[in-house]
């Protein structure tokens, strides 16, 4: 259990819930999670779900019309061609994660992950008794992997590279040149990629890159997505793995040791989303985007900060070094003295020191309450 890691937003979280209850105001930064509803028409599908009996078990890997209308939106998509076989659906994405670094790596083996990055992949690895490797992040790249330094940290022992685009928490997207020299690395060392997509929808300019997009990546690749922030549906509790045609088995073995299957319902509920309009899905997109420039030109405008412009996800990552606090002391005292949640760079890697990790997944109104406590708390230090 040491070796297992937690989610400081959640910690966060619920501190800064504690102050609430005693009375003050609190700007909420902090929690990844998009704050738009639901589409309706996935809400009643779920409903209807209910309404005709889908409250049983159903196979561990996903319902036969889910797994099937994935992989007919990842080709309408142009991500991904890959039979619905290949398509494993769990509660949530992190099942995904857990499910293919237990599949894949015992101890000694090594896995590389985005410094700063989420942490659960540096705390799964571990965890499970691999020797997580950190691949940094540098801000003078774009918060971008550096194709020469990450085939630098490759070793004979090196398992699994873990990618992650649109980047939590630093915004940052790869592009094809990237991902094509990325592939070419997996390729030469015969490593497996676990590909983290989550935030693939909402991409500010651009088509979406990714590693399958080149030959040879599909049978080394597992592709992990959800519902939860394309369509606003943190809380039903859906993801999915596209995975290599062997690991298929094996996954599916640990759904059923572990979680034995997703709810009916909400797979129906995915379907929808899926298959539905694509509209709910752009105006949020769009908002997100008016949003992000806000809070960048806000961020910039305060002295001793500055804020790289996120090409995706609804993460800033601004630099806060000319502040001279540590990062989580200046977490604590935005928290605790100006009643603004936020995350500390280093809670996503010791890359991260530095920075400050901020969600504009908040109504403008907020985020421009958050920036002038924010302000007026830096004109103090």
């Amino acid at each position: 259990m040491r070796r297992l890691r937690t989610e400081s937003a959640f910690a966060v979280l619920a501190r800064a819930q504690e102050l609430e209850s005693a009375g003050r105001r609190i700007v909420h930064l902090e929690i990844g999670e998009p704050d738009f509803p639901t589409p309706p028409h996935v809400v009643e599908a779920a409903a209807e779900a209910l309404r005709a009996g889908h409250t049983h078990y159903v196979a561990s890997p996903g319902i036969r019309p889910l797994r099937e209308a994935v992989s007919a939106f990842l080709e309408r998509t142009g991500r991904l061609r890959a039979p619905a076989d290949r398509v494993v659906v769990t509660p949530g994405a992190k099942p995904i994660m857990f499910f293919t670094i237990l599949a894949l790596c015992e101890p000694g083996d090594e896995v590389l992950y985005p410094d700063p990055g989420f942490p659960m992949y540096e705390s799964i690895a571990a965890f499970c008794g691999a020797t997580p490797v950190a691949v940094p992040l540098r801000e003078g790249n774009g918060f971008k992997v550096d194709p020469e330094e990450l085939e630098s940290l490759v070793t004979p022992r090196t398992k699994l590279l873990v990618l992650n685009s649109p980047h939590n928490p630093c915004g940052s997207a790869l592009g094809p040149k990237e991902c094509e020299a990325i592939a070419e690395i997996a390729m030469r060392h015969d490593l497996f990629v676990l590909s983290d997509e989550v935030y693939w929808a909402i991409r500010y300019g651009g088509r979406h890159a990714g590693v399958l997009d080149f030959d040879g990546m599909a049978d080394r690749t597992v592709l992990l997505d959800g519902w939860s922030k394309s369509f606003s549906m943190t809380g039903w509790r859906l993801g999915f793995g596209v995975l290599p045609s062997a690991l298929v088995e094996p996954v599916t073995r640990l759904v059923v040791n572990s979680v034995s299957c997703t709810s009916a319902f909400s797979q129906h509920a995915a379907i929808a989303a899926l298959e539905g309009p694509w509209t709910p899905v752009e105006e949020m997109v769009e908002e997100l985007r008016r949003r992000r420039d806000v809070i960048v030109a806000g961020l910039n405008a305060i002295p001793g900060i500055t804020c790289r412009l996120p090409e995706g996800a609804f993460y800033v990552f601004p630099n806060v070094e000319a502040l001279g606090l540590p990062a989580v002391e200046l977490q604590e005292r935005l928290l605790e003295q100006a009643g603004v949640a936020t995350l500390a760079g280093t809670d996503f890697g010791a890359g991260g020191e530095g920075h400050l990790r901020l969600s504009y997944a908040s109504p403008v109104e907020s985020i421009s309450a958050g920036l002038q406590s924010l302000g007026e708390l830096v004109a103090t230090l």
